[in-house]
């Protein structure tokens, strides 16, 4: 009908799962993460995000600073992910 569905957590599984991907293509894995920062268009998807976050990692996983940001490169998109990691 010429409409587009948005989900955050759809969006946010998407960029876990990507992380892990590229993670696992450099022999290590999610557990391997120091740091993750995270751009959400919109806090009020802070819960949706958070949600499928934790579901990935424990309380006392990598540091995480989650911030509000006005726009992405793409209109669809609501949530960016960057990652930190050491694989020894």
């Amino acid at each position: 009908m010429g409409t587009v569905s948005l989900d955050i957590r759809a969006q946010t599984v998407a960029c876990i799962e990507n992380v892990r991907d590229i993670l696992r293509a450099a022999g290590g894995d999610l557990d391997n993460l120091v740091e993750v920062s995270t751009y959400l268009v919109n806090m009020n998807d802070f819960g949706g995000y958070n949600e499928v976050y934790s579901s990935y990692f424990p309380a006392d996983g990598p540091a995480r600073t989650t911030v509000a940001v006005h726009q992405l490169p793409h209109p669809h998109l609501l949530i960016e992910m960057k990652a930190v990691a050491y694989i020894p």
